[in-house]
C-alpha cells in the first residue's frame, strides 16, 4: 500500500518540526549507510536462512509478551489470549521460540504496544517526530519507547555484553526486514518515510481503521 498524500495545512499540523526532523534523518542515513547496512548485508550472506528465520522468531516471540501486556492495558481480553497461546506455543513447543509453531496452529499474531495502548485511551499522537537511531516516530510513541523497553524481557537480563549482544542482533535482524521494501519508495525519501509511517500507525492505533483526518475511513 503506498503511503497517502498530505496537504500544506495538514503537513504544519502533523509535521511542524519538519527542519529538525529531516536533520535527526540524515543522520540516521549516514548511521544506516555506512554501519548498520553494511553489517545487515553481512550478516545476511553468511548466516544460512532457517538461521535468519529463527532469529526473527525469536524476536517476534518476545514482541508477542509485549503485545500480550499491551492487550490486557487495553482491555482486548480475545487478544491477549491468543498472545497467551503464542508465547505460551512458541515458547514450550517451538525451542524458545526459534520456530514459529502457532501460526501454522491459526494464532493470529497481534503485534500491539505501549503506544497503541495510549492510542487506545485516547492520548493524542502529537506531531511527527523522527528520533535518532529509532527513525520515525510521534510524540506519543516516543513517550511510549520507555514503557515498551521496560515491558520486554529482555528489560529483565543484566546490562551487560548479552544484553547488548542481543539489542545489536535485533537491530540487524530488523533492519534485514526492511531490506526488500527499500525498493517502494520514491520520490523525496523523508516524505515517503514519513507518510507511510504515518498511515501505518493510524492503520494500527485504530484496529484497521484509517481515520477522517487522514482522508475516509476504510477499513482494510
Amino acid at each position: 500500500m503506498l503511503p497517502f498524500s498530505l496537504q500544506a495545512q495538514e503537513l504544519k499540523e502533523v509535521d511542524p518540526w519538519e527542519g529538525f526532523n529531516r536533520k535527526v534523518f540524515e543522520f540516521n542515513e549516514f548511521f544506516d549507510r555506512n554501519l548498520l547496512l553494511p553489517v545487515t548485508e553481512g550478516y545476511i550472506a553468511v548466516t544460512p536462512e532457517p538461521v535468519q528465520t529463527g532469529v526473527s522468531n525469536f524476536f517476534g516471540n518476545l514482541d508477542d509478551f509485549v503485545s500480550l501486556v499491551s492487550n490486557l492495558l487495553q482491555l482486548k481480553m480475545h487478544n491477549a489470549a491468543q498472545d497467551t497461546s503464542r508465547v505460551v506455543a512458541n515458547t514450550f513447543f517451538g525451542l524458545g521460540g526459534l520456530i514459529d509453531v502457532a501460526t501454522p496452529m491459526g494464532i493470529a499474531k497481534q503485534d500491539e504496544e505501549f503506544g497503541q495502548v495510549l492510542g487506545y485511551w485516547g492520548v493524542p499522537s502529537g506531531p511527527y517526530l523522527v528520533l535518532p537511531f529509532l527513525g520515525p516516530s510521534n510524540v506519543r510513541d516516543g513517550i511510549a519507547w520507555y514503557p515498551n523497553v521496560m515491558i520486554h524481557p529482555t528489560s529483565q537480563m543484566d546490562q551487560d555484553r548479552y544484553y547488548w549482544g542481543l539489542v545489536a542482533l535485533w537491530a540487524v535482524d530488523r533492519r534485514a526486514g526492511l531490506i526488500e521494501t527499500e525498493g517502494l519508495i520514491s520520490g523525496d525519501r523523508y516524505s515517503f518515510i514519513r507518510d507511510a509511517y504515518l498511515q501505518r500507525r493510524e492503520f494500527q492505533v485504530n484496529d484497521g481503521m484509517i481515520d477522517d483526518e487522514f482522508g475516509d475511513e476504510d477499513d482494510f
